[in-house]
């Protein structure tokens, strides 16, 4: 069997998904194209043997529609004869977007291809594929859950009721992700991956949602995001102690990893960065929505034929802190060893690219650690979930 490696990881630093973000006025389709651009510059590879481009963006309408990896592709300038496709598995896009590349790797069909992801939230707010007065989920669903399912954020709210996360762990958890967010930067350790985008204000070098002067008593006092007098009544358990503190931003990014077989990558002369070992995919309770990176992480273990003690570093996507917190508790991870550079309730949490982010962030901290193995998850809409498990070479 061919092995498939990452050779090259980049990033943009992360804007506010609002108005005035520092993003925000960069279309998506330039936003994805001038990370494309630095991909192919960095690695040094002729971008006409890329074999395909496979990219992730959630809210595909407006500015994201109409196939937007593939103009993404074209307004970089490549050549219009590598083909482009972008995916939508909810929040883990990009990350599947990688296993799709990887796939096509390891069974021949690709020698050397890219996997990417982009979303602009302050120019395609969330749920604007979703019109007013529309529904999305048919009458089926309505059936089989005639009580009805309910937002993220009350998904949240009851796996920190379920798993008994308190407001404090919550807000603990949150200031630790600045804290090491911030310290990553100072360090210069984001350096590697970073790709300055230029825009008319000037040049954004850095992520614009970490705030090193975080604290639990300053989060203390934020109010609940999504507190709702009928769902308090229908979940009397619920608390209601997720805050905007404690959760994920909207946000503006793009993100692209390239992907070669072993053979490529030595024929061209590319160093890998690791090598995509395993990988998984599940579903779990739509109503809870965000725990199937519990299953994730013990389905790819166990395909990858590895333990949790042989993993170094992992990347557990920071939706809300009750989700990475109830997956501590399930998996028993050593904290020190989860988002060691902060995570997305720091760093942002553009939707499309957050699992090529997550994995740009991972091999370099890889490196940067001297780690063999480093295993990433990402909770998703509707009750999905990825994990994927990187080895060093």
């Amino acid at each position: 069997m061919r092995d498939a490696v990452i050779v090259e990881a980049v990033r943009t630093p992360i804007g506010k998904g609002k108005p005035g973000g520092t993003l925000a006025s960069v279309h998506p389709v330039e936003l994805l194209a001038r990370t494309l651009d630095a991909l192919v510059r960095r690695s040094g590879v002729d971008p006409e043997l890329v074999d395909d481009v496979i990219g992730g963006c959630v809210d595909q309408v407006g500015e994201q529609a109409m196939n937007t990896t593939r103009y993404a592709w074209l307004s970089a300038g490549f050549p219009e004869s590598v083909p482009a496709t972008t995916v939508d598995r909810q929040c883990g896009s990009s990350q599947q977007a990688v296993h799709f590349a990887a796939q096509g790797v390891i069974s021949g069909a690709y020698d050397l291809v890219v996997a990417c992801g982009v979303e602009s939230m302050s120019r395609v707010p969330m749920w604007s594929n979703v019109p007013p007065g529309t529904d999305p989920f048919g009458p089926g669903v309505a059936a089989r859950y005639p009580e009805g399912l309910v937002p993220q954020g009350v998904s949240a709210e009851l796996i920190s009721a379920k798993w008994s996360i308190s407001r404090e762990r919550m807000d603990a958890f949150a200031t630790t992700s600045h804290q090491r967010a911030a310290r990553a930067h100072a360090d210069g350790l984001f350096a590697a991956e970073l790709v300055p985008v230029r825009t008319d204000a000037g040049e954004v070098t850095t992520d614009e949602t970490v705030r090193p002067g975080t604290t639990p008593e300053v989060l203390a006092g934020l109010r609940p995001s999504f507190a709702d007098p009928a769902l308090a009544e229908r979940f009397p358990q619920i608390d209601w102690s997720v805050t905007a503190g404690n959760s994920s931003p909207l946000s503006d990014g793009a993100s692209a990893v390239l992907i070669a077989s072993g053979e490529t990558a030595a024929r061209l002369g590319l160093r890998p960065l690791a090598r995509l070992h395993s990988f998984a995919v599940t579903g779990s309770d739509p109503l809870l929505m965000l725990t199937g990176v519990i299953p994730a992480t013990e389905k790819v273990l166990r395909r990858a034929g590895l333990r949790l003690e042989d993993i170094d570093l992992f990347e557990v996507n920071e939706a809300f802190a009750s989700v990475v917190l109830a997956w501590q508790q399930e998996t028993g991870a050593d904290p020190a060893k989860v988002n060691v550079n902060g995570g997305a309730i720091s760093l942002g949490h553009p939707l499309g690219a957050s699992g090529t982010r997550l994995m740009t962030t991972l091999v370099n901290a890889m490196r940067q650690r001297g780690a063999r193995y480093a295993l990433q998850t990402m909770c998703e809409a509707g009750g999905l979930a990825n994990a994927t498990v990187l080895e060093a070479l």
